[in-house]
């Protein structure tokens, strides 16, 4: 297997596809941005934990436990390699919600401070901030997108001030798939002096991303989509000179130096935020996932994801098909499409019983956007580099079929 920038570079979608269990049912799997199917080698990393080493971490000396240990803290390494991080400014959770959530309840809000956002954020990033607005009587401001779901520097440059506390933008939206201009928005919040956060739930594993690039304090990703790791992982990348602004999220066993009856000294971040028993499997699991999409390389998926979705986009030119969002240049790899007529639904549940193709329908957790679009919904396929051409070929000429009999 051949190396490139130091990271094995040589899994084929043809490798990839026998890996991954779930696609041998004849599925045609188009809803990525939802979750991603689970390789082998990953399942294999999770049930080797499970069968040679099933203990605690950092609760005793014998070797499982060491073995345990040993495998859950070198997850944070391999975390961090993707995103061009140290395994130290590397928190784990349970999904991007949970990291966001962190962020949220853990720095030491003041009366007045200001929070920008975007319109087009997912719920998880949006809701925490307006639960401060009630309770801590901190400002939400919401930057408008443009039509095509964009962001413009003008506007936020517009909404961050020096009262602004906190920029948060989501890299990727998974409701239409465009792609915000993280590195200028960051850019913009540190002049005013604010932090930074981006959601890259729907950039990590699809894309490059590295945060010393993007110049963000706060990262938060799940496991589960880009990085094709296991539901119930995730992780938040805090800036190593951040951790003094932040509170752990839980308290409790395993994070503790000493315990007095009314007091006690914690542990050094990250494992001060690692209270209670962990996902220890997961966590395992997901550092073997980013070990995998090192071994495909991140930007062989980008460029891939990028044939899979122009090719994807023909559905644009289908009579009676509305395609949300903006063009190819600007856009992940996730389309948002209604048929005139056909409720969103129906659209999802037809490809599905017609041609076993797999997409969501709803409001994508991202009610806001869909309310500016002017629908209560969309049906969204996703993809990923596992996606065969003849797999989006097929979804085009089914969803035409749907069109024609069904559309107008």
């Amino acid at each position: 297997m051949r190396r490139s920038g130091g990271n094995r570079v040589g899994k084929s979608v043809v490798d990839v596809r026998a890996d991954i269990p779930f696609l041998k049912t004849g599925i045609i799997y188009l809803d990525n941005a939802s979750t991603t199917p689970t390789p082998q080698p990953v399942i294999d990393a999770m049930l080797g934990y499970f069968s040679e080493y099933s203990a605690n971490v950092g609760r005793g000396l014998y070797r499982a436990t060491c073995r345990a240990t040993e495998a859950f803290e070198a997850a944070r390494g391999k975390i961090a390699r993707v995103i061009n991080a140290k395994p130290e400014e590397i928190v784990y959770t349970k999904n991007a919600t949970e990291a966001i959530n962190i962020v949220a309840r853990g720095l030491k809000w003041r009366k007045g401070d200001k929070v920008v956002a975007t319109v087009l954020e997912h719920h998880s990033n949006l809701i925490p901030w307006q639960r401060l607005e009630r309770a801590a009587g901190v400002k939400l401001n919401l930057v408008p997108a443009t039509p095509d779901c964009l962001i413009e520097l003008a506007a936020v440059e517009r909404a961050v001030d020096k009262k602004t506390r906190l920029v948060t933008v989501s890299h990727v939206s998974n409701a239409v798939g465009s792609i915000q201009p993280i590195v200028e928005i960051g850019k913009l919040a540190r002049d005013n002096g604010a932090l930074f956060l981006v959601d890259a739930a729907q950039s990590v594993g699809h894309i490059p991303v590295g945060v010393k690039r993007i110049g963000c304090d706060f990262l938060a990703a799940p496991g589960h989509k880009g990085l094709l790791g296991p539901q119930g992982t995730g992780f938040l990348y805090v800036r190593e000179d951040r951790f003094d602004e932040l509170e752990p999220l839980l308290l409790g066993g395993g994070i503790v130096e000493s315990v007095e009856e009314h007091s006690c000294k914690l542990v050094a971040p990250p494992q001060v935020f690692d209270a209670g028993t962990p996902n220890i499997p997961g966590v395992i699991g997901l550092g073997r996932a980013c070990e995998y999409v090192e071994e495909i390389g991140v930007e062989k998926i980008a460029e891939r994801e990028r044939r899979l979705t122009e090719l994807m986009m023909e559905i644009s030119g289908i009579e009676h098909v509305q395609v949300y969002g903006p063009d190819i240049e600007h856009r992940g790899g996730v389309v948002s499409l209604n048929v005139d007529n056909l409720e969103h639904h129906k659209v999802a549940a037809m490809l599905d019983e017609i041609a076993n193709i797999a997409v969501r329908s709803g409001h994508h957790c991202a009610a806001p956007t869909m309310r500016r679009l002017g629908v209560d919904g969309t049906a969204r396929a996703s993809v990923h580099y596992f996606n065969l051409e003849e797999e989006v070929e097929r979804f085009v000429d089914v969803l035409g079929q749907i069109a024609r009999d069904f559309g107008g």
